[in-house]
Order: structure tokens, then sequence, then C-alpha cells
């Protein structure tokens, strides 16, 4: 067994793709590594003194024996391999803040041909690691997935039309937001809202702090801590971020969001017993050049119109 596959016990397991068929391997020697991890050897090398880059680092993989079906059975017998993707902005030091995802090879997959069909020449250079019918579960195998898909993501950010593609925006949030909307709808807030942070962050590495998604997402994360009977404890700090944010903010699409967003820190600030003057003397300017400031749909209205989701309105 290679030194750096170590037996560990896997207290949890990722969710089946949906529908989605997962890669089998047909090598009955590879038993022996079920619920074994891969760890990387060595960290990526931070950048020069005075420089800040934005890093992607595979530093494990978890190699899990089957996946739990809807009716809480497992799929019979077939693993998967779940890479955490950790996101950081180093500079001097390596992020104190760094951000994971967990994904599958075919998350990469879907990505790669999503964008190899949508922007073909700016993918032509990226070698992506092909399936494989036997062996896939070796050490060896994994440590060359992560490092091409370290390489690839690499590529993506420093591509503009890439890194701002709607299958880029998918791979980094599309699982976790799905899940996140689900909780909401079933008003399991306190679960969702953790899931929306960790989305925060990650895009908030990524994109420029005005860009849409990040705004959008941010508005979302303020919806969720907010719609609660008891406000989220983390409530007033995402609410009060989203307020700094949308200071000069000229995206007249995210604009629809500012009113419902003032609309819902007003509420807030009442809960929590705090001076609502301000709040209340930016609605009554826009009040006096003729926008609509009551009436209007809520944050969670005005989020859904905007990115229709499957959390209750």
């Amino acid at each position: 067994m290679d030194a750096r596959m170590h037996r560990v016990v896997i207290g949890r397991r990722a969710d089946m793709d949906n529908g989605e068929s997962i890669e089998e391997d047909l090598d009955s020697a590879t038993e022996a590594f079920d619920q074994n991890i891969w760890q990387r050897p060595t960290r990526r090398p931070l950048p020069p003194a005075d420089e800040v880059v934005l890093c992607f680092e595979i530093p494990l993989a978890r190699i899990l024996p089957s996946a739990v079906t809807g009716d809480g059975n497992t799929s019979s017998g077939k693993k998967f391999v779940i890479y955490e993707v950790n996101v950081r902005k180093d500079g001097p030091g390596p992020d104190p803040f760094p951000t994971s995802v967990e994904r599958r090879y075919t998350h990469f997959l879907k990505l790669y041909e999503g964008l190899r069909k949508d922007h073909p020449t700016l993918v032509q250079s990226v070698n992506f690691p092909k399936k494989v019918l036997m062996g896939n579960f070796t050490a060896e195998l994994i440590g060359e997935r992560g490092s091409a898909f370290e390489t690839f993501l690499d590529h993506i950010v420093t591509v503009p039309s890439l890194r701002d593609s709607d299958q880029f925006l998918e791979f980094l949030q599309g699982d976790e937001l799905r899940n996140a909307c689900q909780l909401l709808d079933e008003r399991r807030n306190e679960l969702a809202v953790p899931l929306l942070e960790n989305c925060f962050r990650l895009l908030n590495k990524i994109f420029l702090d005005k860009s849409k998604c990040v705004l959008l997402l941010l508005c979302r994360l303020v919806a969720a801590c907010t719609t609660s009977p008891i406000p989220h404890p983390a409530a007033e700090q995402w609410a009060e971020l989203a307020l700094r944010r949308y200071e000069h903010v000229c995206d007249t699409e995210l604009l629809v969001l500012y009113i419902p967003l003032l609309q819902t820190c007003l509420h807030l600030w009442w809960q929590r017993g705090r001076d609502r003057s301000l709040l209340e003397e930016r609605l009554n300017e826009m009040g006096k050049k003729g926008i609509k400031v009551k009436g209007g749909p809520t944050l969670a209205q005005a989020i859904h119109a905007l990115d229709p989701r499957a959390e209750t309105i």
C-alpha cells in the first residue's frame, strides 16, 4: 500500500450525483482501499513575498465504498473518490481562512466538457485526465488526477471567459446551493446557513466584491438568516456586510434587491433594538425619487425572481 494511503474511519458519505453514473472499479485488489484517505505529499509553494495568489489545492481525497440512496440503503458496491478542493489566497504566508468544497471526478468532467463545448479554443491546452476502467483507486492515479485538477482550476481563473462562465459557477456552488435551498424549503434554516456561508467565502475569494454572483449569494444568506422566527446569530454580521457592499453598486439587475435588503435590515434592526434612522433615511430618499419602497417583494422573493431555486418564497 502506498505510504500516502492511511486507514481512517469515515463518518459520513457523499450523495450520488442526480441520476449520473459513477465509475466502477473492476479490480478486486483495490478493495483494501475502502474508507482510506490519500494525502498530498507536500503543499503547493507560497508565492513571492510581494504577491497574493489565488491557489487551488487538493490536499486529500477520500475513497468511499458506496453511496447512500434515498431509502437509506447503499448502492451496489460502487466506490468513488471525493476530492477536497481547497481554495486559498496565499501571500507571504498561507491564507489563514481557506475554504474547501468536496468534488468527484464527475464534477470536474462535467465542468471540462461544458467549457470545451462553449469555449473550445480556451481549453484546448488542458490535459484533462481520462476515465479508466481499472485501478481507479490507486494512490498513484488519485495523485495524478489531483494534480491535473489543480492545474485545470488554475487555468480557468486566469481566463476571464472561463472564470465568469456558468459552468464554473455551477462547479463552485451548485450542489451546496441546491442543498441549502432544499433546507430552506423545509424551514431548516439553521442547517442551510452554514452551507451558504461556505459558498459565499468561496466565491468571495475568486470574484470581485460587487460581482453579481457574490452579491446574490450574500443577499440569499441574509434572507436565510432573517426568515426564521428567531434570526440567526450571524444575521447582523451578514446584513451589515451586504449593506456595505451595496454602496455604489451600479448593476441595475442587482439594484432590485436593494429595497428588499433595506426593508429586511430595518426589521432586523427593530428586532435587535438598534437605531434605524439611517436605514429609514435611505428608504425615504428613494421614495422621494419615485421608487416604490413599500408593498414590494420580500428579499427572498426578489432573489427568486433573479435566480429561481427550490426554496419556498
